[in-house]
């Protein structure tokens, strides 16, 4: 609790400094007729107000003729800064209740136009001919909200931190669309229930439009993006356009209301006791209230998940955890605020905060019993504060544990930033164990879009624990189209643990190199070639006490294509020191000491244009004294029809160790059936060889109002081992959800 005090303290200092921002340059507007002004300072955009739009994405008004449209879209790929090789005329406008973007899309050959992806916030979205907003309401140039569709309507929404997005927030809004003899249409309407915004009268917001010509692999932006900065392009807030002369209603109660009731029945042979056929229902509510214009309250009681996807299963070939993402609604939700320092699990970076700590334990669900958050900004300063509380469950082996999580982030300068967070794992019951907390400062200096320079320090602290239990990390990044440096050091205690936290070794101190040359070829000398990427880099771990664990040399060529393909081929020399034995698989252990080893693979990426599409790959190498060889695919996607497509995933290794031969591989294959944008039907079906389950889980989702939805969630899991029983069920369940959005 004196942690918390005291970090709410240097919080309310940063507020007491921080300012609301605001239009720093008096920059230029466009006059009407005029709706976009262009000087060496930026990109002006002006909204206009409209009355009766009927969003049908057919552009037929009288506003489209009457208002002058926005034009000049800027090449990012494949020739930075030039302009878009296929007109594009946008416009932004607004009435009492909605903000309306719609653009009328040219293209010089519409029947090579790709549109096979309709799902409700798919990537493959983006794999289509499709269009982007990006707002930033609040105009601090850092946070913001992405909203994007394809041509068939298939959205896709999101919040944006600078430069990062949240890809699972998900609001209320419509999109439709149309075709022209000669291209595309579309008319967004986001209502400003929404959206978050401050309450002054004159609204001065930032605005970028993305529009990606996918036959061609050609980005096209409003608001110019460079080259280097690639697909994430979109989520540079501070290179953005400002929107001037938006009107926005007064703000409501500002409530929302989204009440659950679900049912189901469960068979579980894995349990303690096991049952059959077990019959249940529930419910539960969700609550989230706008305190002030930029301040809101979630609350969440009796939260299920059962809608989710089961995770995809992957092959595991090391002594370390595996790291699954986030999928949960609730938790996923302005995550990105939450983020500490630049984590990612890939890079053994320690991550602070990792929501999967919560409500999940030793492979099983944890009910939760209920929890508040609580995010915002005053001026610079965003802010976030989570209180989750979970039950008893013997399923699981949890104990009744509270979980609290602190976060404060200030603005600096452009692009730069500091922030605290403070985290607090708590067993609330007699016999639970201590309290492990975890607390840190970390900051971001950006000098431009390409050159940052990062770090934290953090502690952890738990009754019984003394040592060294920090971890501090600095880090440079250069990133040139070009040209690409990153240098690292990252030190992990031997007694940090951060038990909201997910930390994949322990004990070390990690040095990173990687060097980038990315050279384009000249117009006309090498056709169908975009660029040529030649890396190299060196990692190089030890534990505190000097030991060298890790070393990896890796070398890399790649070929960009025009059409979106992509060519690498990668070698890898790697030390790693095994502490103790493990077992790798069944029957064959790894034991203790140095092993040396090596491997090449070789990939290939073939783009989404293509009806069959997703990466192959080859690995051919050694490993712990012995020989392997893996051949897969990732990402695979097979188009039956723009409604109907396959998802395949294959992971196949062969392996030859002094302790024994086996093969590991995991089979997983995605069914797809999109009957609306709003509506779908999936079976994911795995196979994995490690562990002898086929597991298959169907979801149906409609969404049969805006932010209501009903889903129907059939899963089993079988042991192929027993094949005499036929594959016997491990666990099923059947489940229905239903909830209901009720906005005030």
């Amino acid at each position: 609790m004196i942690r918390i005090i005291q970090l709410t303290v240097v919080g309310l200092l940063f507020c007491a400094l921080a300012g609301l921002p605001g239009w720093a340059a008096a920059q230029a507007v466009p006059e009407p007729p005029e709706t976009v002004l262009r000087t060496p300072e930026g990109v002006t955009v002006r909204a206009v107000r409209i009355e009766n739009l009927d969003v049908d994405g057919r552009l037929d008004e009288p506003y489209y003729s009457q208002i002058l449209p926005i034009t000049g879209f800027v090449q990012q790929e494949p020739n930075d800064g030039e302009p878009s090789t296929e007109r594009t005329e946008a416009w932004v406008f607004f009435d009492d209740d909605n903000l309306y973007v719609s653009a009328r899309n040219w293209d010089s050959q519409p029947d090579r136009m790709i549109a096979n992806e309709m799902r409700r916030d798919s990537g493959g979205i983006l794999q289509n001919e499709n269009f982007g907003v990006l707002i930033d309401t609040f105009y601090d140039r850092r946070t913001g909200y992405l909203f994007q569709a394809n041509l068939l309507g298939g959205q896709r929404d999101s919040t944006v931190t600078e430069p990062r997005q949240d890809l699972t927030w998900s609001t209320v809004w419509d999109v439709r669309t149309a075709r022209f003899d000669e291209g595309w249409t579309i008319e967004f309407a986001i209502p400003f229930k929404s959206l978050r915004y401050d309450s002054r009268p004159e609204q001065i917001w930032g605005l970028n439009l993305r529009r990606i010509i996918r036959w061609k692999n050609e980005w096209t932006y409003m608001a110019p993006i460079p080259a280097y900065l690639q697909s994430f392009g979109i989520f540079y807030i501070s290179l953005a356009a400002t929107l001037v002369d938006v009107e926005t209603p007064p703000r409501g109660i500002d409530l929302e209301v989204k009440p659950y009731a679900i049912s189901g029945i469960r068979t579980d042979h894995g349990a303690s006791p096991p049952y059959v056929n077990d019959v249940d229902g529930d419910v539960g509510l969700d609550v989230k209230y706008g305190l002030t214009d930029s301040l809101t309250l979630d609350a969440t009681y009796n939260t299920d998940f059962a809608q989710v996807e089961e995770d995809t299963q992957q092959v595991n070939l090391t002594r370390f955890n595996q790291f699954f993402p986030e999928r949960r609604e609730f938790f996923l939700e302005n995550q990105g605020l939450f983020r500490f320092g630049s984590a990612t699990a890939s890079n053994n970076t320690p991550i602070m905060f990792f929501t999967r700590r919560i409500g999940l334990n030793n492979g099983r669900p944890v009910p939760i019993a209920g929890g508040v958050r609580l995010t915002g900004r005053v001026g610079a300063t965003a802010f976030g504060v989570l209180n989750i509380q979970s039950r008893e469950d013997d399923p699981s082996r949890s104990e009744p544990t509270n979980f609290s999580i602190l976060r404060m982030k200030r603005d600096i300068l452009d692009r730069s930033s500091f922030g605290v967070m403070y985290t607090r794992r708590d067993e609330t019951s007699t016999t639970g164990a201590a309290t492990g907390e975890t607390w840190g400062v970390d900051g971001l200096y950006s000098i431009s879009p390409a050159v940052n320079l990062d770090g934290f320090y953090a502690r952890t602290e738990k009754a019984g624990v003394s040592g060294d239990t920090a971890s501090y990390l600095t880090r440079f990044d250069y990133v040139a189209d070009r040209y690409g440096l990153q240098l690292e050091h990252l030190k992990v205690g031997a007694q940090f643990n951060p038990e909201v936290g997910f930390l994949r070794r322990t004990d070390f101190v990690r040095d990173f190199a990687q060097a980038r040359f990315s050279p384009r070829p000249a117009e006309g000398t090498l056709p169908g070639i975009r660029r040529f990427v030649f890396q190299a880099g060196i990692e190089y771990i030890e534990n505190n006490g000097g030991r060298l664990d890790f070393r990896e040399q890796l070398g890399e060529f790649g070929i960009e294509f025009f059409n979106s393909d992509r060519l690498n081929v990668n070698y890898a020399r790697n030390y790693e020191f095994i502490p103790r034995l493990f077992a790798i698989a069944e029957d064959v252990t790894v034991p203790a000491g140095g092993y040396t080893y090596q491997n090449v693979v070789a990939s290939y990426f073939m783009g989404q244009q293509r009806r069959v599409s997703g990466t192959v790959f080859f690995e051919h190498g050694s490993l712990y004294g012995g020989t392997k060889q893996t051949l897969g695919m990732s990402g695979g996607r097979v188009e039956i029809s723009p409604q109907f497509t396959l998802e395949p995933s294959v992971s196949l290794n062969w392996l030859s160790l002094p302790g024994g031969d086996f093969t590991s591989s995991v089979i997983t294959e995605r069914t797809t059936y999109t009957f609306t944008p709003r509506m779908f039907v999936s079976a994911l079906t795995q196979y994995n060889t490690s562990s002898r389950t086929l597991s298959i889980n169907a979801r149906f989702r409609w969404e049969y109002s805006p932010g209501s939805e009903l889903f129907v969630v059939y899963s089993d899991a079988r042991d192929t081992e027993d094949m005499g029983g036929f594959l016997p069920v491990v666990n099923r369940a059947f489940v229905v959800k239903i909830n209901r959005l009720f906005r005030f």
